[in-house]
């Protein structure tokens, strides 16, 4: 079989013509083809580490210059008084800052988790807060038309239960003791007799409106706040830890870092801890509330969940906050859901917790108390949450370094 004659364009030495395919190709790669002239983005990265450091010769001691020294004290003084007017005018700032990094670190058990398992940290942390935004939107869609349906049903029978405490014989007692019936009734009196008559009230009641708006818009600006922090926390964790680290000296950055990391895991794990716990106790105390017939149940859970993450203190309260609340659905009802939900707490305290929290870090019970009111003396809620992991980040440093250096002198 004889090849085809070659035609006029091979004669005249010209390239065969490429097939559609070959030429389809070649225009989909000069559109990926990088801009001429187009540089990568500067990343804010960690410098290398240097090599080995000749040491300085040690300087002979001096006298050291009174004016120098009076100068320098000063403006130490000055800066201290500095940053502490700057906390104390950003105070707000420094919650949402302390908030998102507590959440940081709770998520990052589950990045870490993702992450052993040959997944990307990108991968791992778009894993991780899709995760979240998606339980939180069941939370939303499933539980919040419920809470709602019944903290209206309580506004409604609020009337009624007043009216039914008024007709007891025990506010009959304390009412005949103590005169709360005519002491209420002039203060509303001299209350309806100041609207009418003052008009600065008014101005007052208008202002309370107003800084009510205020207050709903500083929490919904604050949600949001904290949780752009918490996303870019959980993204940069490393680069922030590796930045922190390179902060201590070279001769001791090995330990500083090992430190470090365990404070941080110590941290995590009783975030997701106390996490499960709660969802836990939440979840016994609607099934309880459920068979014993205490009323608005998906509205105390939800409380019952929010209280059970004040360490030591929040179940407790809890357990006597819906117990009150069923006593208005009779001793039938709130006296069964009491001797269930503290026997569940004396559960949880001796075979729950122990091995929800067997990673976290041990805190004594004293010294948990201790923290827990200091941080609600100073910060309210957020400083009681966060005491606990604090006091046990602390008691890692006291172990692990003030401790050998006192049994080495």
């Amino acid at each position: 079989m004889t090849p085809p004659e070659p035609g006029p364009a091979q004669e005249a030495g010209q390239p065969r013509p490429e097939p559609a395919r070959a030429r389809r190709a070649g225009a989909v790669d000069r559109f990926l083809r990088p801009l001429p002239g187009a540089r990568p983005r500067r990343r804010f990265e960690v410098p290398p580490e240097r090599g080995e450091r000749p040491a300085r010769p040690p300087q002979p001691p001096g006298l050291l210059r009174p004016v120098q020294t009076g100068f320098l004290l000063t403006v130490g003084v000055g800066l201290a008084l500095l940053g502490w007017w700057v906390l104390a005018n950003v105070g707000p700032l420094v919650g949402w800052v302390v908030t998102a990094t507590f959440l940081a670190l709770g998520l990052e058990p589950l990045v870490r988790w993702l992450e052993a398992r040959s997944v990307p940290r990108p991968g791992a942390v778009a894993l991780v807060v899709l995760g979240l935004a998606g339980a939180l939107a069941a939370l939303i869609a499933l539980v919040v038309p419920r809470i709602v349906a019944e903290a209206a049903q309580l506004a409604e029978r609020a009337p009624r239960l007043v009216d039914g405490l008024l007709a007891s014989r025990s506010f009959a007692e304390l009412d005949a003791r103590f005169r709360i019936r005519d002491s209420t009734e002039q203060w509303l009196q001299g209350l309806g007799g100041r609207i009418g008559a003052d008009s600065e009230l008014l101005g007052g009641l208008f202002g309370g409106v107003v800084g009510l708006g205020s207050v709903v818009l500083n929490a919904v600006a604050g949600t949001l706040i904290v949780l752009a922090l918490t996303l870019y926390f959980l993204a940069s964790l490393p680069l922030m830890t590796q930045w922190a680290y390179r902060l201590a000296p070279a001769s001791r950055r090995a330990r500083v870092q090992e430190l470090g990391d365990r404070m941080l895991r110590g941290v995590g794990n009783y975030v997701v801890g106390q996490t499960c716990v709660a969802l836990l106790n939440a979840a016994v105390a609607l099934g309880l509330m459920l068979l014993t017939g205490v009323p608005f149940a998906a509205l105390l859970s939800l409380v019952v969940a929010l209280l059970a993450f004040v360490p030591l203190v929040g179940g407790v309260l809890a357990g006597i906050l819906v117990s009150l609340v069923a006593v208005t659905a009779g001793w039938g009802t709130a006296v069964p859901y009491a001797i269930g939900y503290f026997a569940y707490l004396q559960v949880e305290a001796y075979f729950v917790s122990p091995r929800i929290m067997r990673r976290a870090v041990a805190v004594p019970g004293a010294i948990a108390v201790i923290a827990v009111a200091a941080g609600g003396a100073l910060w309210g809620v957020l400083g009681a949450l966060i005491a606990i992991p604090t006091a046990a980040a602390g008691l890692i440093l006291v172990r692990e370094v003030f401790v050998p250096r006192q049994d080495d002198r």
